[in-house]
Protein backbone atom coordinates (compact mmCIF):
# COMPACT_ATOMS: atom_id res chain seq x y z
CA UNK A 1 0.00 0.00 0.00
CA UNK A 2 1.14 3.85 -1.10
CA UNK A 3 0.35 6.25 1.68
CA UNK A 4 0.03 10.31 1.27
CA UNK A 5 0.37 13.03 3.68
CA UNK A 6 -1.95 15.67 3.28
CA UNK A 7 -0.69 19.44 3.13
CA UNK A 8 -0.91 21.34 6.32
CA UNK A 9 -1.97 18.02 8.48
CA UNK A 10 -0.67 15.23 10.32
CA UNK A 11 -3.27 12.88 8.69
CA UNK A 12 -1.50 10.00 6.39
CA UNK A 13 -3.81 8.55 4.33
CA UNK A 14 -3.77 5.00 2.00
CA UNK A 15 -3.60 5.60 -1.55
CA UNK A 16 -7.09 3.65 -1.51
CA UNK A 17 -9.59 4.51 0.63
CA UNK A 18 -12.80 2.53 1.46
CA UNK A 19 -16.05 3.72 0.24
CA UNK A 20 -18.86 3.14 2.62
CA UNK A 21 -22.12 4.38 1.47
CA UNK A 22 -23.52 0.67 -0.03
CA UNK A 23 -23.44 -0.07 3.85
CA UNK A 24 -27.18 -0.46 5.02
CA UNK A 25 -28.48 -0.51 1.73
CA UNK A 26 -26.68 -3.19 -0.84
CA UNK A 27 -24.17 -4.46 1.73
CA UNK A 28 -25.50 -5.97 5.72
CA UNK A 29 -23.37 -5.20 8.83
CA UNK A 30 -22.08 -8.47 8.25
CA UNK A 31 -20.67 -7.63 4.82
CA UNK A 32 -19.09 -4.25 5.94
CA UNK A 33 -17.19 -5.91 8.83
CA UNK A 34 -15.95 -8.47 6.35
CA UNK A 35 -15.02 -5.05 4.02
CA UNK A 36 -13.71 -3.52 6.78
CA UNK A 37 -11.51 -6.37 8.12
CA UNK A 38 -9.73 -6.98 4.84
CA UNK A 39 -9.33 -3.36 3.85
CA UNK A 40 -7.42 -3.16 7.09
CA UNK A 41 -5.10 -6.68 6.39
CA UNK A 42 -4.00 -5.10 2.78
CA UNK A 43 -3.43 -1.63 4.28
CA UNK A 44 -5.97 0.59 4.01
CA UNK A 45 -5.97 2.81 6.75
CA UNK A 46 -9.09 5.45 5.49
CA UNK A 47 -12.22 4.94 5.70
CA UNK A 48 -15.02 7.42 4.69
CA UNK A 49 -18.50 7.48 4.90
CA UNK A 50 -21.33 10.47 5.68
CA UNK A 51 -24.23 11.05 7.84
CA UNK A 52 -26.61 11.16 4.96
CA UNK A 53 -25.63 7.23 3.61
CA UNK A 54 -26.31 4.64 2.62
CA UNK A 55 -27.79 5.97 -0.77
CA UNK A 56 -29.77 6.36 -2.56
CA UNK A 57 -30.49 8.51 0.76
CA UNK A 58 -33.89 6.82 2.10
CA UNK A 59 -35.36 8.22 5.69
CA UNK A 60 -35.55 4.33 7.29
CA UNK A 61 -31.93 3.93 6.24
CA UNK A 62 -30.42 7.19 7.03
CA UNK A 63 -27.27 6.75 9.46
CA UNK A 64 -27.10 3.44 9.49
CA UNK A 65 -23.81 3.24 7.21
CA UNK A 66 -22.13 4.83 10.24
CA UNK A 67 -23.53 2.98 12.67
CA UNK A 68 -22.64 -0.21 10.81
CA UNK A 69 -18.67 1.25 10.99
CA UNK A 70 -19.30 2.25 14.53
CA UNK A 71 -20.31 -1.15 15.87
CA UNK A 72 -17.27 -2.71 13.69
CA UNK A 73 -14.94 0.06 15.61
CA UNK A 74 -16.56 -1.50 19.18
CA UNK A 75 -16.28 -4.94 18.24
CA UNK A 76 -12.39 -4.47 16.92
CA UNK A 77 -10.96 -2.29 19.06
CA UNK A 78 -9.06 -0.48 15.87
CA UNK A 79 -9.96 2.97 16.32
CA UNK A 80 -6.60 4.03 16.41
CA UNK A 81 -5.69 1.94 13.31
CA UNK A 82 -7.78 4.18 10.93
CA UNK A 83 -8.21 7.56 9.86
CA UNK A 84 -12.25 7.95 9.78
CA UNK A 85 -14.04 10.65 7.70
CA UNK A 86 -17.50 11.41 7.72
CA UNK A 87 -19.63 14.59 6.37
CA UNK A 88 -22.05 16.91 6.94
CA UNK A 89 -24.67 17.31 4.41
CA UNK A 90 -25.91 20.21 3.13
CA UNK A 91 -29.17 22.12 2.31
CA UNK A 92 -31.03 20.14 -0.48
CA UNK A 93 -34.16 18.07 -1.40
CA UNK A 94 -32.93 15.63 1.34
CA UNK A 95 -35.09 17.40 4.01
CA UNK A 96 -34.96 13.98 6.21
CA UNK A 97 -32.16 14.17 8.35
CA UNK A 98 -32.30 17.47 10.13
CA UNK A 99 -35.69 20.01 9.75
CA UNK A 100 -33.19 22.60 8.58
CA UNK A 101 -30.04 21.51 6.97
CA UNK A 102 -28.31 24.95 6.44
CA UNK A 103 -24.63 24.44 6.96
CA UNK A 104 -24.48 26.96 10.11
CA UNK A 105 -23.61 26.90 13.64
CA UNK A 106 -26.45 24.75 15.26
CA UNK A 107 -26.66 22.53 12.56
CA UNK A 108 -22.88 21.55 12.39
CA UNK A 109 -22.34 21.13 15.85
CA UNK A 110 -25.93 19.25 16.09
CA UNK A 111 -24.34 16.92 12.94
CA UNK A 112 -21.15 15.86 14.65
CA UNK A 113 -22.57 14.91 17.38
CA UNK A 114 -25.17 12.65 15.73
CA UNK A 115 -22.27 11.11 14.04
CA UNK A 116 -19.56 10.65 17.09
CA UNK A 117 -22.79 8.77 18.47
CA UNK A 118 -23.62 6.65 15.61
CA UNK A 119 -19.90 5.97 14.78
CA UNK A 120 -19.44 4.90 18.53
CA UNK A 121 -15.79 7.44 18.63
CA UNK A 122 -15.19 10.78 20.38
CA UNK A 123 -13.57 12.05 17.30
CA UNK A 124 -13.72 12.05 13.73
CA UNK A 125 -9.66 12.50 11.90
CA UNK A 126 -11.24 14.41 9.22
CA UNK A 127 -14.78 16.25 8.39
CA UNK A 128 -16.32 17.34 5.65
CA UNK A 129 -18.72 19.85 4.46
CA UNK A 130 -20.76 16.94 1.88
CA UNK A 131 -21.59 19.93 -0.65
CA UNK A 132 -22.17 23.72 -0.79
CA UNK A 133 -24.88 26.29 1.11
CA UNK A 134 -25.21 28.03 -1.87
CA UNK A 135 -26.80 26.72 -5.17
CA UNK A 136 -23.80 26.01 -7.96
CA UNK A 137 -22.44 23.46 -10.16
CA UNK A 138 -22.48 20.60 -8.61
CA UNK A 139 -23.89 16.49 -8.83
CA UNK A 140 -23.28 16.51 -12.78
CA UNK A 141 -25.55 20.39 -12.81
CA UNK A 142 -24.02 21.81 -16.00
CA UNK A 143 -23.88 25.89 -16.52
CA UNK A 144 -23.69 28.51 -14.14
CA UNK A 145 -27.02 28.81 -12.71
CA UNK A 146 -29.00 32.04 -12.27
CA UNK A 147 -28.73 33.91 -8.75
CA UNK A 148 -31.35 35.64 -7.59
CA UNK A 149 -29.83 36.44 -4.02
CA UNK A 150 -26.29 35.47 -2.18
CA UNK A 151 -26.89 32.09 0.43
CA UNK A 152 -28.55 32.75 3.38
CA UNK A 153 -25.20 31.34 5.09
CA UNK A 154 -21.82 32.57 4.05
CA UNK A 155 -19.08 30.58 3.98
CA UNK A 156 -17.13 32.45 7.16
CA UNK A 157 -20.16 31.52 9.08
CA UNK A 158 -19.43 27.77 8.07
CA UNK A 159 -15.55 27.80 8.58
CA UNK A 160 -16.58 29.13 12.08
CA UNK A 161 -18.67 26.59 12.81
CA UNK A 162 -16.05 24.08 12.15
CA UNK A 163 -13.21 26.31 13.45
CA UNK A 164 -15.67 25.49 17.01
CA UNK A 165 -15.69 21.75 16.52
CA UNK A 166 -12.25 21.54 16.07
CA UNK A 167 -11.51 23.25 19.12
CA UNK A 168 -13.33 21.08 21.45
CA UNK A 169 -11.66 18.43 20.15
CA UNK A 170 -14.40 16.67 18.12
CA UNK A 171 -12.83 16.84 15.08
CA UNK A 172 -9.15 16.88 14.15
CA UNK A 173 -9.16 18.28 10.39
CA UNK A 174 -11.85 20.03 7.87
CA UNK A 175 -12.46 19.15 4.05
CA UNK A 176 -14.51 20.04 1.76
CA UNK A 177 -16.45 17.94 -0.76
CA UNK A 178 -18.26 18.65 -4.40
CA UNK A 179 -16.82 21.96 -4.63
CA UNK A 180 -15.78 24.50 -7.33
CA UNK A 181 -12.13 26.25 -7.64
CA UNK A 182 -14.37 29.56 -6.12
CA UNK A 183 -15.80 27.90 -3.36
CA UNK A 184 -12.05 26.07 -2.04
CA UNK A 185 -10.31 29.25 -2.94
CA UNK A 186 -12.65 31.11 -0.71
CA UNK A 187 -12.53 28.72 2.17
CA UNK A 188 -8.73 28.79 2.11
CA UNK A 189 -8.52 32.64 1.94
CA UNK A 190 -10.91 33.22 4.77
CA UNK A 191 -8.40 30.79 6.80
CA UNK A 192 -5.51 32.61 6.35
CA UNK A 193 -7.73 35.84 7.20
CA UNK A 194 -9.03 35.22 10.16
CA UNK A 195 -6.79 32.43 11.24
CA UNK A 196 -9.61 29.87 11.04
CA UNK A 197 -8.78 25.78 10.35
CA UNK A 198 -7.26 25.23 7.00
CA UNK A 199 -9.30 22.97 4.42
CA UNK A 200 -6.99 20.16 4.28
CA UNK A 201 -8.86 17.95 1.21
CA UNK A 202 -11.55 17.80 -1.70
CA UNK A 203 -13.78 15.19 -2.03
CA UNK A 204 -14.93 15.03 -6.06
CA UNK A 205 -15.58 13.23 -9.05
CA UNK A 206 -12.89 12.01 -10.74
CA UNK A 207 -13.11 9.14 -13.24
CA UNK A 208 -12.37 9.20 -17.19
CA UNK A 209 -15.83 9.89 -17.57
CA UNK A 210 -15.44 13.16 -16.08
CA UNK A 211 -12.03 14.95 -15.58
CA UNK A 212 -13.56 18.23 -15.34
CA UNK A 213 -11.23 18.42 -12.21
CA UNK A 214 -8.32 19.02 -14.33
CA UNK A 215 -9.93 22.30 -16.04
CA UNK A 216 -9.66 24.44 -12.90
CA UNK A 217 -8.96 22.61 -9.28
CA UNK A 218 -6.27 20.54 -10.32
CA UNK A 219 -4.15 23.94 -10.58
CA UNK A 220 -5.03 24.65 -6.90
CA UNK A 221 -3.91 21.42 -6.04
CA UNK A 222 -0.79 21.83 -7.65
CA UNK A 223 -0.02 25.81 -5.98
CA UNK A 224 -1.95 25.30 -2.76
CA UNK A 225 -1.18 21.46 -2.12
CA UNK A 226 -4.56 20.28 -1.70
CA UNK A 227 -5.57 16.88 -2.71
CA UNK A 228 -8.14 15.42 -4.28
CA UNK A 229 -10.27 12.49 -2.49
CA UNK A 230 -11.52 11.25 -5.72
CA UNK A 231 -14.87 9.28 -5.63
CA UNK A 232 -17.15 7.93 -8.43
CA UNK A 233 -13.96 6.42 -10.01
CA UNK A 234 -15.28 3.71 -11.79
CA UNK A 235 -18.51 6.20 -12.29
CA UNK A 236 -20.89 4.08 -10.64
CA UNK A 237 -18.79 0.89 -11.57
CA UNK A 238 -19.80 1.97 -15.61
CA UNK A 239 -16.36 1.40 -16.58
CA UNK A 240 -15.97 -1.90 -15.90
CA UNK A 241 -18.45 -2.24 -19.22
CA UNK A 242 -21.30 -4.53 -17.21
CA UNK A 243 -23.49 -2.49 -18.05
CA UNK A 244 -23.09 -2.25 -21.57
CA UNK A 245 -25.25 -2.91 -24.49
CA UNK A 246 -28.07 -2.58 -22.16
CA UNK A 247 -27.18 -4.96 -19.65
CA UNK A 248 -28.61 -4.72 -16.07
CA UNK A 249 -26.58 -6.94 -13.58
CA UNK A 250 -28.44 -8.36 -10.95
CA UNK A 251 -27.93 -6.58 -7.69
CA UNK A 252 -25.91 -4.04 -9.44
CA UNK A 253 -26.51 -0.34 -8.17
CA UNK A 254 -27.57 1.07 -11.31
CA UNK A 255 -29.71 -2.04 -12.20
CA UNK A 256 -31.04 -1.43 -8.67
CA UNK A 257 -31.57 2.66 -8.51
CA UNK A 258 -32.65 4.33 -11.96
CA UNK A 259 -32.08 7.62 -10.24
CA UNK A 260 -28.68 6.51 -10.92
CA UNK A 261 -28.22 8.20 -14.63
CA UNK A 262 -25.34 10.30 -14.59
CA UNK A 263 -22.91 8.56 -16.54
CA UNK A 264 -25.24 6.94 -19.17
CA UNK A 265 -25.35 9.53 -22.14
CA UNK A 266 -25.28 9.00 -25.25
CA UNK A 267 -21.49 10.66 -25.09
CA UNK A 268 -20.94 8.45 -21.94
CA UNK A 269 -21.86 5.05 -22.93
CA UNK A 270 -19.54 5.61 -26.36
CA UNK A 271 -16.74 6.55 -24.79
CA UNK A 272 -17.10 3.54 -21.72
CA UNK A 273 -17.29 1.21 -25.28
CA UNK A 274 -13.85 3.12 -26.08
CA UNK A 275 -11.84 2.44 -23.41
CA UNK A 276 -13.49 -1.28 -22.04
CA UNK A 277 -12.12 -1.77 -25.67
CA UNK A 278 -8.50 -0.31 -24.94
CA UNK A 279 -8.37 -2.26 -21.79
CA UNK A 280 -8.72 -5.56 -23.40
CA UNK A 281 -6.57 -4.63 -26.26
CA UNK A 282 -3.41 -3.82 -23.79
CA UNK A 283 -4.87 -7.22 -21.89
CA UNK A 284 -6.00 -5.04 -18.80
CA UNK A 285 -9.37 -5.48 -16.84
CA UNK A 286 -11.20 -2.64 -17.46
CA UNK A 287 -11.85 -1.66 -14.05
CA UNK A 288 -8.51 -1.92 -13.24
CA UNK A 289 -7.29 0.35 -15.73
CA UNK A 290 -10.20 3.18 -14.73
CA UNK A 291 -8.43 2.57 -10.95
CA UNK A 292 -4.76 2.25 -12.22
CA UNK A 293 -5.58 5.96 -14.02
CA UNK A 294 -6.79 8.06 -11.19
CA UNK A 295 -4.34 6.04 -8.49
CA UNK A 296 -1.29 7.48 -10.99
CA UNK A 297 -2.70 11.31 -10.67
CA UNK A 298 -0.13 13.39 -9.26
CA UNK A 299 -3.06 15.62 -7.43
CA UNK A 300 -4.85 12.52 -6.19
CA UNK A 301 -4.45 11.97 -2.53
CA UNK A 302 -6.51 9.13 -2.38
CA UNK A 303 -8.68 6.90 -4.37
CA UNK A 304 -11.93 6.32 -2.80
CA UNK A 305 -13.25 2.60 -3.57
CA UNK A 306 -16.59 0.80 -3.09
CA UNK A 307 -17.65 -2.68 -3.98
CA UNK A 308 -20.68 -4.75 -2.94
CA UNK A 309 -18.52 -8.22 -3.25
CA UNK A 310 -15.35 -8.99 -1.67
CA UNK A 311 -14.65 -9.95 -5.50
CA UNK A 312 -15.02 -6.66 -6.60
CA UNK A 313 -13.11 -5.53 -3.29
CA UNK A 314 -10.05 -7.30 -3.85
CA UNK A 315 -10.22 -6.29 -7.68
CA UNK A 316 -10.17 -2.89 -7.26
CA UNK A 317 -7.40 -3.20 -4.21
CA UNK A 318 -5.56 -4.80 -6.77
CA UNK A 319 -5.26 -1.58 -9.09
CA UNK A 320 -2.68 -0.60 -7.05
CA UNK A 321 -0.11 -2.98 -8.60
CA UNK A 322 -0.68 -1.73 -12.69
CA UNK A 323 1.39 0.79 -13.77
CA UNK A 324 -0.20 2.58 -16.77
CA UNK A 325 2.41 3.20 -19.32
CA UNK A 326 3.00 6.42 -21.41
CA UNK A 327 1.53 4.95 -24.61
CA UNK A 328 -1.79 3.42 -22.81
CA UNK A 329 -2.12 6.85 -21.50
CA UNK A 330 -1.68 8.51 -24.38
CA UNK A 331 -4.41 6.20 -25.51
CA UNK A 332 -6.74 7.04 -23.00
CA UNK A 333 -5.84 10.69 -23.36
CA UNK A 334 -6.88 10.53 -27.57
CA UNK A 335 -9.86 9.30 -26.39
CA UNK A 336 -10.60 11.52 -23.70
CA UNK A 337 -10.40 14.38 -26.59
CA UNK A 338 -12.83 13.13 -29.08
CA UNK A 339 -14.92 12.14 -25.74
CA UNK A 340 -14.20 15.04 -23.77
CA UNK A 341 -16.09 14.91 -20.30
CA UNK A 342 -18.91 13.23 -21.18
CA UNK A 343 -20.80 12.65 -18.12
CA UNK A 344 -19.62 15.90 -15.77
Amino acid sequence: MQYTRLANSSLEISKLCLGTMTYGEQNTQADAFQQLDYALERGINFIDTAEMYPVPPKTETQGKTEEFIGNWLEKSGKREKIILATKVSGPSRINHIRENMALDHRNIHQAVDDSLRRLKTDYIDLYQVHWPQRNTNMFGQLNYPDQEEKSAVSLIETLEALNDIVKMGKVRYIGVSNETPWGLMSYLRLADKHDLPKVVSIQNPYNLLNRTYEIGLSEISHYEGIQLLAYSPMAFGILSGKYLNGAKPHGARCSLFERFQRYFTPQGIKATEAYVNLAKEFGIDPAQMALAFVNQRPFVGSNIIGATTMDQLKSNIDSLEITLSDELLARINEIATVYSNPCP
